[in-house]
């Protein structure tokens, strides 16, 4: 039967819908904003969920190659903003949001992802206290990684070299705003650290800005670099009110460059200052330690001992006679107190002599054996007078003792005994039994009692 040419296939209507989607100007680029509902995230695959408000609901395709570029993580009922196109899926004939490009709403995207990568790295111990270093008290040289044409670098080498000269300051130059920074700041810090220990302490910094402004500082491999330097990292990255991951991560934080300066370097006149009072307590402390020792030695030289040297020796003589003194006495104590007691293992010896404890052992066999054959003969009279009571008691009780005044027993052909007449038939055959013997009976009648009588 052929097809009539007035209805439309349903891959033929779908398709034209679809096509009516792709021209329409006002679904080609569509913006939306909503809630995100039923995601659920797939590894490395496209992601499905709905996109709703209070009153409808959309659902949504974002492909893999669009979702690896977001910069945050989609959550279960987040708003967000979204573009995209509308257009109709053809095996099921409907349709559905196709988005492009998504960012979180409210304080926007760079905000959002900020607090995830915070997030993420706090969970990893990065901003831990135990990971950081202590800054050195007089570092020779240090690494500087900021732009070479900013007003940082001038107020760190000017407060640097007027606090302590003697430190040797090297710039590493990094750009520290746009899409680029993040790649330069990591190269420069890599450099410093394939060094070695040539440097003592690195700071890092730029002026205040905008969030974006920023933002270089709070990527995530500038963060990592920063962590996985070996020596103490100073960070200055813009105001006070500023806070970057690399303020965070950093060994050390400063609100200006000038401060970061302050805080890598000692003040050279207060550390002359605080040399020459040192200098003066060592110098008391010592005096009186001097003065000390000119007394003891004093006292040593008016001392009577040393005037009569045989008196040292005076004391530790007599001690050392009372010693031996006491040393016989305690001699011929353990002599003694050996003595007694070998006397009295002696006597324990002899009492037990084995000739005594075999005469011992003798006189209790023959008293257990005489025990033993009495007590057999009174258990074996109990035991003879016991069966004589129990046979007594079998034959009162005995089936053949009644036989033998007269009764009998009725038993069936199988053997069971017939205690009612309610068991038996008519030509059943029945055995008597007898004391001397046995009879067998047919029943040609049975007459039953009523009420047992």
């Amino acid at each position: 039967m052929a097809d009539n040419p007035i209805y439309l296939s349903v891959s033929d209507l779908n398709f034209y819908i679809s096509q009516k989607f792709k021209n329409d100007p006002y679904l080609h680029k569509v913006f939306l904003q909503g809630e995100l509902s039923n995601f659920r995230f797939r590894m490395n695959s496209h992601q499905y969920f709905s996109l709703k408000d209070e009153k409808s609901k959309i659902n949504v395709v974002m492909f893999r190659s669009f979702f690896e570029k977001l910069k945050f993580k989609p959550e279960e009922g987040m708003k967000v903003y979204v573009s995209g196109y509308v257009d109709v899926y053809g095996p099921q004939g409907s349709y559905q949001f196709y988005a492009q490009t998504m960012e979180p709403a409210g304080l926007g995207a760079l905000y959002e992802q900020l607090r995830q990568l915070q997030e993420k790295l706090a969970k990893e111990g990065l901003f831990n206290e135990e990971h950081k270093k202590r800054l050195p008290l007089f570092p020779d040289r240090i690494a500087v990684v900021t732009s070479a044409s900013g007003a940082v670098i001038h107020d760190i080498m000017v407060t640097a070299n007027r606090r302590f000269p003697h430190a040797e300051i090297d710039l590493y130059p990094a750009k520290v705003q746009g899409d680029e920074a993040a790649d330069t700041i990591v190269a420069s810090l890599q450099q410093i650290q394939a060094q070695g220990d040539k440097y003592d302490v690195v700071i890092i910094g730029r002026g205040g800005g905008s969030l974006e402004d920023l933002w270089p500082f709070n990527e995530e491999k500038v963060v990592r670099q920063i962590y996985a330097m070996q020596m103490p990292v100073i960070s200055s990255v813009g105001h006070e009110t500023d806070t970057t991951l690399a303020d965070l991560v950093a060994d050390a934080r400063a609100a200006t460059p000038t401060a970061a300066a302050e805080y890598a370097t000692p003040n050279l006149s207060d550390v002359l200052t605080q040399i020459v009072q040192l200098r003066a307590r060592l110098y008391a402390a010592m005096q009186a330690n001097i003065h000390a020792k000119r007394q003891i030695l004093d006292r040593l030289k008016n001392a009577a001992v040393l005037r009569e040297p045989t008196r040292i020796y005076d004391q530790q003589t007599q001690q050392v006679d009372m010693l031996a003194h006491r040393l016989n006495q305690a001699m011929l104590n353990r002599l003694q107190h050996a003595q007694s007691a070998l006397r009295l293992l002696q006597e324990r010896l002899k009492a037990l002599s084995p000739s005594r404890r075999l005469q011992q052992l003798e006189r209790e066999r023959t008293f257990i054996n005489a025990n033993l054959i009495s007590a057999m003969t009174a258990y074996l009279k109990d035991q003879r007078n016991k069966l004589h009571q129990t046979m007594q008691q079998l034959d009162d009780i005995s089936p053949l003792k009644t036989i033998s005044r007269g009764y009998v027993y009725t038993t069936d052909q199988e053997g069971n005994t017939v205690t009612s007449v309610n068991k038996l038939q008519v030509d059943e055959k029945l055995k008597l039994h007898f004391k001397d013997g046995q009879v067998q009976v047919n029943v040609e009648s049975i007459r039953r009692k009523k009420d047992g009588n």
